[in-house]
Formats: structure tokens, C-alpha cells, sequence
């Protein structure tokens, strides 16, 4: 096959062609500052209002909840700090979990660092957090919990209106990481009792650089950028408006075309796993088998590296990762694999494809037919994998 195969879409995503012609008049025509008072500004002020509007509809919420920011990693740092800071009288305790992408894990360390008291919850084999345990958590001095609605790595989907109802029930603010699931998942703010969602455009054919923040209308947060009065007073610095539109225009499409888009993935994605767990011995799936994104298959390949697998692939043009994006060239082993309770020497040997709307079944069975033929190469390579045959 003598074409390049995508299937790191979790990392980020190609741009919809319907999503680019939106945003090019902002560059060179509508190009004004929207906070300007003049006319002509005002044509890039209604656009940034029909994209909010836009990026409200498929979770649910009020426009006026939505705030854009430069990226996902931001809305994170922005809903923990300064939402957990504007509580702050009620007490100093923040519930998360062991799997968050590094954007809520190091924002968390941080507010250690400044005296609060984080718990890391645990997840089962599958990454599933335990309800049971969160409520345990729970204390009078708990002023905010945040879980990922998704797991950008394994894929497993959290239960996010069981966290919800909790939250709601104690009082305390539930804040959701879903820049993986935003635009994949059916969402709905009101009926999930979720307070502050944090999503990000290039995970949804949106273009990269632009994030959001949903703020419940009610719920106090203080500034984490501090100079203009963009943005409601809430968020300084001049909107990039070519990027809200796309990440607008993204919203619409994804939300007028999720429930075919996840039937056709998860069709995809279930005869990935099927035929790389029967057809590559000593391999697990990581995650939920079932609940999880529909473009999400997350394995390990005992005996070998999963560095090792992706040179190789990439040689095939097949691009795939081995875990967040975020960590690519760390020497650890992925914290998620780990907190799902893999030893080093296993969570070493991972593999994250995952998929898109352009994905076909052709590519796939390409791509394991070959992946077939490159862990059978390293193992032969493996002193640990020849160890292992001649003691069975």
C-alpha cells in the first residue's frame, strides 16, 4: 500500500475541507479585531458568536457558558486553578484520578505545591474509576473533583453522570477533561451535571491552537489570563477568531453526523481488535472492551518496544503512537498503562491506533497483516521472548 495511513487521531486530527473554507475570509477579508467598536469588527464578532453558539448546541449549553481559550491543556489549568482558588473559603481539597492527561495531573502537583490536598483515585484493569471510591473520597473541605469523560490513551469512557449526580449531591464543583471525548460522544452538560468542561478544536477536524472552556452559568472562576476584557473580563488577549470559527464549524459537522460517525468506527475499531488479538499471540487489549471511544484500540505486545513498532511502521507509513502525544520520547512507560496495573517490562510494548471517518477496513487489515510480521521480526530479536519459549 503506497500511501500514507493515518491512525493517530487521537494525537490530532487533518482539518475538514468545509471547516478550512469557513475560516480563510477571517484571515484576509473579516480580519478585524472583534473587540473593536466600528462596523467592520463587528463582522468578526458575529462570527465569533455564531461559533459559540455552535460549540454550546452539541453539549447542551447556554452560549454565554462558553468560553474559548489557546487549547485544551489550558481550559484545564484554568477550570482547576481558578475554579478550586475562588472556593477556596470552603476548604483546600481536589479529587482527580491517576489516569488524567499531564495537563490535569502537573496542574494538580502544582496546587499541591501551593498548599492544597489532592486525592489520586485508582481505576480497575479496565481504567474505570470506582464510585464507591470516589464518594469515599468525599470531604466537608472537597471543593472540586475532576475526572476525564474519555481516556486519551486506553479509550476507556468514565461514568460521568454517575461522577455528576455525586458531585452534585455533595456540593462540590465536577470539572471533566473532555478533550477526547468533545464532538465524539454524546454529551449534555444539564442532564450529566457537569460545572466545567474543557475541549479543544484539533481533536474533531477543527484547527489546531483553540480551546474551550464550558463555565456552568452560576459557578465562580476567576481569571487565569489577566489583562483585556475579552472574553467577558474572564479571559484576556485577543480572540483568534479564524480558529473559533473552525472549531465552530467542527462542533456543527461533528454533532450533525456523531451517531453515523461512531456506528461506522466502532465497526472498524472492533475488527481491528478481533483480528490483532487472534492473530498475534501474547498481545493484550488495553481498556474497556466495550465502552470505550469508538476510535480507540490501545494494545501490548509482551517481549518487544513499542518505539521498536513504530519505526517500523512508519517505515510502512503507517503513523500510530504509543501512548499521549504529550509523551512521545519519554523513557517511562505510559502512567496510564501503569495505574491499570501493567508491569514495566509489558506497558513498554504499547500501541495506540486510533481511527478517523477516512479510516477503511482496507488500511486496517493492511496494517495488521504487516504488524504481524514486525512483532514476529522483534521478538525473534528478544532475548526475553527466546527466554520465555524455552521455559514453557
Amino acid at each position: 500500500m503506497n500511501k500514507r495511513i493515518y491512525l493517530d487521531n487521537a494525537a490530532t486530527t487533518k482539518v475538514h475541507e468545509e471547516v478550512f473554507t469557513a475560516m480563510l475570509p477571517y484571515f484576509t477579508q473579516s480580519y478585524a479585531n472583534p473587540s473593536a467598536i466600528y462596523t467592520f469588527a463587528g463582522e468578526a464578532k458575529k462570527a465569533v458568536e455564531a461559533a459559540r453558539a455552535q460549540v454550546a448546541k452539541i453539549i447542551n449549553a447556554g452560549m454565554e457558558e462558553i468560553y474559548f481559550t489557546g487549547c485544551g491543556s489550558e481550559s484545564d489549568n484554568w477550570a482547576i486553578k481558578a475554579a478550586a482558588e475562588a472556593y477556596r473559603e470552603k476548604g483546600r481539597h481536589i479529587i482527580t484520578t491517576k489516569i488524567e492527561h499531564h495537563a490535569v495531573l502537573h496542574t494538580c502537583q502544582y496546587m499541591e505545591r501551593q498548599g492544597w490536598e489532592v486525592t489520586y483515585l485508582d481505576v480497575d484493569e479496565n481504567g474505570t474509576v470506582s464510585l464507591d471510591a470516589l464518594q469515599a473520597a468525599i470531604r466537608p473541605d472537597t471543593v472540586l473533583i475532576s475526572v476525564m469523560t474519555a481516556n486519551n490513551e486506553i479509550g476507556t469512557i468514565e461514568p460521568i453522570s454517575e461522577i455528576g449526580k455525586i458531585a452534585r449531591e455533595h456540593g462540590v464543583l465536577f470539572h471533566t477533561d473532555a478533550v477526547q471525548a468533545y464532538g465524539h460522544l454524546a454529551l449534555d452538560v444539564e442532564a450529566m451535571n457537569i460545572d466545567l468542561l474543557s475541549a479543544s478544536g484539533h481533536k474533531l477536524n477543527g484547527p489546531k491552537g483553540i480551546g474551550m472552556l464550558y463555565i456552568r452559568k452560576g459557578v465562580k472562576i476567576h481569571p487565569l489570563l489577566h489583562g483585556g476584557a475579552q472574553e467577558r473580563n474572564r479571559r484576556a488577549g485577543t480572540l483568534n477568531v479564524p480558529g473559533i470559527v473552525g472549531v465552530g464549524k467542527a462542533a456543527e459537522i461533528a454533532g450533525a453526523h456523531m451517531e453515523e460517525k461512531i456506528a461506522r468506527e466502532t465497526a472498524l475499531r472492533d475488527h481491528l481488535i478481533t483480528r490483532v488479538l487472534a492473530e498475534i499471540p501474547h498481545c493484550r487489549l488495553n481498556g474497556h472492551r466495550t465502552n470505550r471511544l469508538s476510535n480507540n484500540a490501545n494494545f501490548c505486545f509482551r517481549f518487544i518496544e513499542g518505539e521498536s513498532l513504530l519505526i517500523l511502521l512508519d517505515q510502512l507509513g503507517v503513523c500510530a503512537s504509543s501512548g499521549s502525544a504529550c509523551t512521545s520520547g519519554a523513557l517511562e512507560p505510559s502512567h496510564v498503562l501503569l495505574a491499570i496495573g501493567l508491569p514495566h517490562e509489558i506497558a513498554h510494548g504499547s500501541l495506540r491506533l486510533t481511527l478517523s471517518e477516512e479510516t477503511t477496513m482496507e488500511e486496517l487489515d493492511f496494517v495488521v497483516d504487516e504488524l504481524k510480521k514486525i512483532v514476529a521480526r522483534l521478538r525473534d530479536m528478544s532475548p526475553l521472548y527466546e527466554d520465555s519459549m524455552k521455559n514453557q
